[in-house]
């Protein structure tokens, strides 16, 4: 059942809220979609007789025909670093459930279903500039605070206040202030006008560089910031991130946009693809609760 958001979020906390979507999908997982992201290859070792064959490095025994077993490091485990873009555009579309919601909501599910494994979670949060890094932690006082973070988060926003994006800088710094290997959830709907593509992507290689796994999710109002469905009348657009406006009749437009819509996002993919780097667009309309289990039944498909 589709959780109404604006009506749970009456009724409780945003942790009751994350608990809810969680038990209510996670549960029919049976396995964690992270397990083993912890677990490294140190070294191979001659196989003993009698052992498992489980670890048995099958491809190197087609090239030496001698048995030698994978040896791994494992270390405490999963570290995950959630970041969210809380830049003025986050707060579109302004009369109803909007991408700095969404990705409010689904960070405290990812959160609660961390802490249901044991796992370490911290949390990052920027917009012209990082106003929050949390090393990642595993302990319940520290989880709470993260929870009690995103509350703020939601709660308190001026309206009035113009906040810009420097995703790219803040990528930087995530990197410089995440030592230990880590799981990077991203929330933003990739609006960076302080940078130009190549210099994003160069980020992005940061963090892969430094050996993060990187996880996207671009979160858009897809009726209207993509597919750009309004009447056929004029109106007059304002630029959440300079105050700038303009006035004109989207319908007139529409194919234009649409097009340059699609070039951009095409870009995106295929630098992410080419970075290794996983990327799912994200209509915030489907709700967080759906498109989280859509993107965990596909990620435990692929392990």
């Amino acid at each position: 059942m589709k959780i109404n958001h604006k009506r749970a979020r009456e009724f409780g906390s945003l942790e009751l809220l994350a608990k809810q979507a969680v038990e209510g999908f996670i549960t029919g997982l049976h396995k964690s979609p992270y397990h083993g992201f912890s677990v490294e290859f140190a070294e191979h070792r001659i196989y003993n007789k009698g052992e498992s064959t489980k670890h048995i490095d099958w491809k190197l025994y087609g090239r030496t025909e001698r048995l030698y077993v994978k040896r791994y490091e494992e270390e405490t485990n999963l570290r995950c670093q959630i970041v969210i873009d809380t830049s003025s555009s986050m707060y579109f579309p302004a009369q109803k459930y909007n991408k700095i919601e969404f990705s409010i909501d689904a960070a405290a599910a990812i959160i609660y279903m961390l802490r249901k494994q044991r796992d370490a979670v911290g949390l990052s949060l920027f917009d012209e500039q990082t106003h929050l890094h949390t090393p990642a932690k595993s302990n319940s006082t520290h989880q709470r605070f993260l929870f009690n973070e995103l509350e703020k988060k939601w709660h308190n926003y001026d309206k009035n206040q113009i906040k810009t994006t420097n995703l790219t800088d803040t990528l930087h710094q995530v990197a410089e202030l995440t030592h230990k290997r880590s799981l990077i959830v991203l929330f933003t709907d990739v609006f960076d006008t302080q940078h130009n593509s190549d210099e994003l992507f160069a980020a992005l290689q940061h963090l892969k560089y430094r050996k993060h796994e990187v996880i996207i999710f671009q979160t858009v109002d897809k009726d209207k910031e993509e597919l750009l469905n309004y009447d056929n009348s004029p109106y007059t657009f304002v630029d959440m991130e300079s105050g700038e406006s303009i006035k004109l009749n989207p319908y007139q437009v529409k194919d234009e946009y649409r097009q340059l819509f699609d070039k951009k996002q095409q870009e995106i993919k295929l630098k992410c693809a080419q970075y290794h780097i996983d990327y799912t667009f994200v209509d915030i309309n489907e709700g967080f609760d759906a498109v989280l289990l859509k993107y965990l039944m596909k990620r435990k498909k692929m392990n």
